[in-house]
């Protein structure tokens, strides 16, 4: 987001008298330019200008050489405390004695001082200590130190009378020793970060804000691109547009203009105040030709190329990439093109034949200045923002200018901003500029839009008045024609977003200000609220919270190895995956396809940072490509129609809603009161019988293996009409030493949306409560070890008929006196009438049934 060094801001717009950074930052925030932050006054005095009075060099043991130095720093000379001998004085009456390391300076040259008691950006606080020997009072300071760029190899050397280095160009007759080097040097400068949305690129420049802020506080703007052009637009350095087959309905190219400076010096350093404003800014300075170009760029909001002249062959070719070219960027980088791609070429080699630049994006390593280039072919071009953006994030290759050209740049801006820029590089660099200039303009001049007066106050229902209306119109810089209750609106070339008449509204509202718009709460409409499908699963997502599981927020991308660290079968429809084309990482291109798949990271993740005992759920998509179609690439009209919708969501794979969790460590910790209790294959099969009594739709429980559980502790979930609803149980033991999980991790996963389908209109009955005593009886028997438990208390519900309230398997043995092959199974059954007290004869017609039942059915013996 740009950063804007108010300074700057100032030259542009008045601020506010005695407006303080924040006051500025509010006065945006009402028209939308919300704040990121505000940088700046890092440094506290007392930060000085001093003058060297001696330099003594004293070798040290370790190699080092240091300078014992003598500064006069004015009124804050000869402190009192150690260090300062006599002697000392008597000699230098007035001075304080520093230490430095640095060596690019000498007696007689005037820097910058800190002091014991100021701070450096850090922060980084000074005092005097003793080093080396002496007693440093102070420090001479880098521009590292300062925050005024990265240079560390030297201490700033304000003036140097005696021509023995090199200064910044203060005239060392107007430097007093102990003269306040904080407002010299522009270090009480404040900048502050704004955040753009998409719509106002405009606002990437100082043009913009300081326009935005006039809005907000009727304060005087001034245009900085209102210059004098010079020059005469004709057949300058010969260019030619040949983009005469848009893609995607786009013409990649409509403006392009270039002019050439002569005779320039490119050893000459841009001056320290672009420097200084150029860091604000978060740009670093590289060279005269560069920093002016970025100058003009954060200026005016139009980016800038510069070329070398002796480089580039005439003439320039605009057009589309093709066959397989490459392109060495200025990042030094080789791209491979792709037919999207606008590209800048020359003719070296033929007609367009060498490209020189990724039009809008970052030129070519071929041409670019260097420290010997003289003479200068600066290009101001207007690109297509959709084009553009699609190359930068093609070749990830966001740029200064790219991220401003895909947010819409002035049309009319191109040779304004050149004549700006050449101006600058003359004036430090010398040179002449060419009389005659290429400019091939084909753009289009904004579409009037027609709108009602009153339709602004319709939208935002606000009863705004239609001379208020037609004022903030022409406060942004439209051109409004009024007839009655009718307006035809013309937007300035700056806000290419202003395309329909809910575009104006916006900008009516927001001028008029957002902090007038009244707060009414509206009336929430009968017989509405969450659906169905929001309900179960808020149910859902409550009753594993209220179990102790953490809900997560995963995202929804795997790695291509994760399947098969899963042990998911080759055939399985997991392997249905969802491809990626411009994936957030390379590492994770594919979407998943179940959630276990994504909750497992977050579990190491928790693991890895001393985590113990984690139980985590989540709440989410998965994803399959069995019925993805091709998209939609346009509308069917000039809005979202509900066809539109229906066309692009038929061309989306599935993804149903799912739930998935889990459990690895201890469920109880270990305590005074006994040892810890971990997690087991129960305690995931636990959680989806809360899942599923909380939705209320009956399952059909199987004993089946399903990757990547373990198939002897793991149960699968069925439901009529849909299929295989989800699984539970331990993780395989392969699948957790592959995936670095500790041993015994359990988990489940469930899809809901067929039981949400399911559950949609059901009634659930309620069961009265029985007054009447209940009857108890236990059951043991001995089965072949084949037999589910799950299906012998299937069998003994159904024996014992409604009698039966309740039946479990409370025990479960294996051993010699069952026999091998064999294993008990101890089911507690609840017996209970709702009218009546059980009789003897009943309760023991219920036990009768039950045991013949099972040993009809699974051959079992009671104990």
């Amino acid at each position: 987001m740009p950063k804007i060094p108010l300074t700057w801001l100032a030259e542009s717009v008045d601020l506010v008298p005695d407006s303080t950074p924040e006051d500025v930052a509010a006065a945006l925030a009402r028209v939308g330019l919300e704040e990121e932050g505000i940088e700046g006054g890092g440094v506290t005095g007392p930060l000085v200008v001093g003058r060297v009075l001696s330099v003594v060099a004293e070798p040290q043991s370790n190699g080092k050489t240091i300078n014992y130095c003598r500064v006069d720093v004015g009124e804050f000379n000869d402190p009192a405390g150690p260090g300062h001998a006599p002697d000392d004085k008597a000699e230098y009456p007035s001075s304080r004695g520093i230490v430095c390391g640095a060596h690019n300076f000498a007696a007689g040259d005037y820097v910058v001082v800190v002091l014991p008691g100021a701070t450096l950006p850090g922060p980084f606080p000074i005092s005097g200590r003793k080093t080396y020997g002496h007693w440093s009072d102070g420090m001479i300071c880098s521009a590292r130190e300062l925050g005024l760029g990265e240079d560390h190899t030297g201490i700033i050397v304000l003036a140097s009378p005696s021509g023995e280095s090199e200064d910044l160009g203060y005239d060392a007759d107007a430097l007093e020793p102990g003269e306040d080097a904080i407002s010299l040097l522009g270090l009480d400068e404040t900048t502050i970060e704004i955040n753009v949305t998409p719509d106002r690129g405009y606002s990437f420049s100082i043009r913009g804000v300081a326009r935005e802020y006039s809005h907000a506080t009727g304060q005087e703007f001034r245009d900085p691109a209102a210059i004098e052009l010079t020059g005469t637009a004709g057949t300058g350095f010969e260019v030619s547009i040949e983009d005469s087959a848009p893609i995607r309905g786009r013409v990649g190219c409509d403006r392009f203009a270039l002019r050439v400076l002569r005779g320039f010096d490119p050893t000459r350093p841009s001056p320290d105040g672009m420097q200084r404003r150029l860091t604000q800014a978060g740009m670093r300075p590289i060279s005269l030709a560069v920093d002016v170009t970025n100058y003009v760029m954060l200026e005016l909001g139009h980016p800038l190329h510069a070329y070398d002249l002796a480089k580039v062959t005439a003439p320039l070719v605009v057009r589309r990439a093709s066959g397989n070219e490459t392109l060495v960027t200025l990042d030094d980088v080789t791209r491979t093109l792709h037919p999207e791609d606008i590209l800048v070429t020359d003719s070296h080699g033929g007609h367009g034949a060498r490209p020189i630049g990724l039009g809008g994006v970052m030129g070519g390593l071929d041409t670019e200045v260097s420290e010997t280039t003289t003479d200068i072919l600066l290009e101001a071009a207007h690109w297509d923002p959709v084009t553009i953006a699609r190359t930068a994030r093609r070749h990830r290759l966001g740029s200064e200018a790219s991220r401003r050209y895909e947010r819409g740049v002035d049309t009319a801006l191109a040779p304004v901003a050149i004549e700006r820029a050449l101006r600058l590089m003359q004036e430090f660099g010398g040179g002449v500029i060419e009389d005659v200039y290429t400019d091939v303009d084909n753009t289009q001049a904004p579409q009037p839009i027609a709108m009602d007066v009153d339709f602004p106050g319709q939208i935002v229902g606000v009863p705004y008045d239609a001379d208020a209306v037609v004022s903030s119109l022409e406060r942004v810089g439209c051109t409004v024609d009024r007839d009655g209750e009718s307006l035809l609106v013309t937007p300035p070339t700056w806000r290419p977003d202003l395309e329909a008449p809910i575009n104006l509204v916006e900008e009516a509202a927001r001028l008029q200000g957002y902090e007038n718009l009244p707060s009414v709460l509206p009336v929430a409409p009968p017989g509405r609220g969450y659906t169905h499908a929001q309900q179960v699963r808020t149910r859902v997502a409550r009753t594993l919270a209220e179990s102790g599981l953490t809900e997560v927020l995963t995202y929804p991308f795997m790695s291509e190895t994760r399947l098969d660290q899963m042990r998911v079968p080759a055939e399985d429809v997991r392997r249905d995956i969802v491809r990626l084309a411009n994936p957030l990482s390379a590492e994770l291109p594919i979407l998943r396809t179940t959630l276990v798949a994504t909750l497992v990271d977050a579990v190491r993740v928790n693991l890895a940072r001393g985590a113990q005992d984690v139980a985590v759920f989540e709440v989410g998509r998965a994803y399959r490509a069995s019925r993805m179609g091709e998209v939609p690439t346009g509308y069917s009209g000039t809005s979202i129609t509900p066809e539109d919708v229906a066309a692009l969501d038929a061309a989306l794979g599935e993804q149903p809603r799912r739930v998935a969790g889990i459990l690895a460590g201890n469920r109880v910790a270990a305590g005074w009161n006994g040892p810890a209790e971990p997690f087991t294959w129960a305690d995931a099969l636990a959680a989806v019988e809360r899942v599923l009594a909380v939705v209320g739709v009956p399952v059909e429980v199987r004993a089946e293996p399903f990757e990547p559980w373990h198939p002897g502790r793991s149960a699968a979930y069925y439901l009529d009409g849909w299929g295989l609803l989800g699984v539970a149980g331990e993780l395989h033991p392969k699948v957790l030493e592959t995936l670095g999980l500790p041993p015994r991790t359990v988990a489940f996963e469930l899809v809901l949306d067929p039981l949400v389908a399911a559950s949609e209109g059901a009634l659930v009955e309620a069961q009265p409560v029985s007054p009447y005593p209940l009857a108890k009886e236990d059951f043991a028997f001995v089965v072949p070890v084949s037999v589910a438990a799950g299906d012998l208390v299937k069998s003994v519900r159904a024996a014992g008929g409604p009698l039966v309230e309740d039946a479990r398997v409370f025990d479960v043995y294996t051993g010699p006196q069952v026999g091998e092959g064999q294993k008990s199974l101890a089911v507690n059954v609840v017996m209970r009438a709702p009218d009546r007290t059980l009789t003897a004869e009943e309760v023991l017609g219920v036990r009768q049934a039950i045991i013949a039942a099972a040993e009809r059915e699974f051959g079992a013996v009671l104990r």
